[in-house]
């Protein structure tokens, strides 16, 4: 351990130790940002320190705080926030363990078993939309005023050309391949901004799901959101496509269909009005497309900018999600030929 992670260390065990008792603090493993995380644990209970650059001028606005008493008080499972220290970027949080939706998935028996977990998850998603949308919850947050407008949208598209094919795979693209990208994505996205839009997590996924015991004896696991910091208003479909159609978790075609249902049936008895079966899978499938054609590029941005090569691995199951998704829109057949093109030759 280097001098400077001793000293960081040492000022995050001081700064636990001034209202707890502490053991030992681990540190452990984080997600894709440059955010750090420990493991404190005390004689009674253990904790997350989360540390990440001082936020003493935002303070309690900071998006992560201001997001996650947002959600909490629309009745969502979120980390619970036990202290905060603005100037030094440290932050206090109860631990839910170290099972996500994706682990507790490689033990799954039966496609019914993993169903019944991603009806509980798109429960708590259908929920947020309906309860912690202005509509329902009306605030003065930062994410309501954010938008996944066309610019947003297309933006992510024209990132992700940028970091994935020139950057990382060093390809030339054509004027005329090049054209086909852009009118393709264009539409796609045109269409997805004006669609009406909800309160989205914005990277809810089967990492960012903690499978954690419940406090109360005999009663479920709870399955809890984690890094909902970037929420923004967008399509309802925003979320439930990072869901389903995971980087990291490859479903059958036949049990998103049948999710996809109850995620319309969920939101029907939540909200009392009837939707478009056909139009929503329409914009579920280009929801799709764009999300995970952004999170190629994000994969190749941690490599190019960090040196980070952890998420490239997970590229294959991305483009099979867009392949698999383009496949059933002929109408995007051309940009289906030009993005697999670049992507393997």
């Amino acid at each position: 351990m280097d001098e400077m992670q001793l000293n960081s260390e040492e000022a995050l065990s001081g700064w636990v130790a001034r209202s707890r008792t502490i053991q030992s603090v681990v540190r452990i493993p984080g997600d894709a940002s440059t955010r750090k995380y420990y493991r404190v644990h005390s004689e009674t209970a253990s904790y997350i320190l989360m540390q990440m650059e001082g936020f003493e001028e935002q303070g309690l606005n900071l998006p992560f705080i201001e997001v996650q008493k947002h959600l909490q008080s629309a009745g969502i499972d979120v980390p619970t926030i036990l202290d905060v220290e603005p100037a030094r970027g440290f932050m206090l949080l109860e631990d839910l363990g170290d099972i996500t939706l994706l682990k507790k998935l490689q033990d799954v028996a039966n496609p019914d078993i993993e169903r019944h977990l991603y009806e509980r998850a798109i429960d708590s998603l259908i929920e947020m939309q309906v309860n912690a949308s202005p509509q329902r919850k009306p605030a003065n947050i930062g994410g309501y005023s954010l938008k996944f407008d066309f610019e947003k949208l297309m933006w992510e598209v024209n990132f992700a050309i940028e970091h994935f094919y020139e950057q990382h795979l060093k390809r030339e693209i054509s004027d005329a391949d090049r054209k086909i990208m852009h009118e393709g994505f264009s539409e796609i996205c045109t269409i997805l901004a004006h669609e009406p839009v909800v309160f989205t997590h914005r990277d809810f996924h089967s990492r960012n799901i903690m499978v954690t015991p419940s406090p109360h004896t005999g009663q479920t696991e709870r399955l809890v959101m984690i890094d909902f910091q970037d929420a923004r208003m967008g399509p309802a479909q925003y979320d439930l496509a990072s869901l389903l159609k995971d980087s990291y978790y490859q479903l059958e075609e036949s049990q998103i269909d049948r999710l996809l249902d109850y995620a319309v049936a969920r939101t029907e008895a939540l909200t009392g009005n009837r939707l478009d079966r056909a139009h929503y899978r329409t914009i579920f499938d280009l929801m799709s497309i764009q999300r995970n054609f952004k999170a190629i590029g994000s994969f190749a941005s941690f490599q190019n900018r960090r040196g980070n090569a952890t998420y490239l691995k997970y590229i294959g199951n991305t483009f099979e999600n867009i392949r698999r998704t383009l496949l059933r829109h002929p109408r995007y057949a051309r940009l289906r030929e030009v993005l697999f093109h670049y992507y393997y030759f």
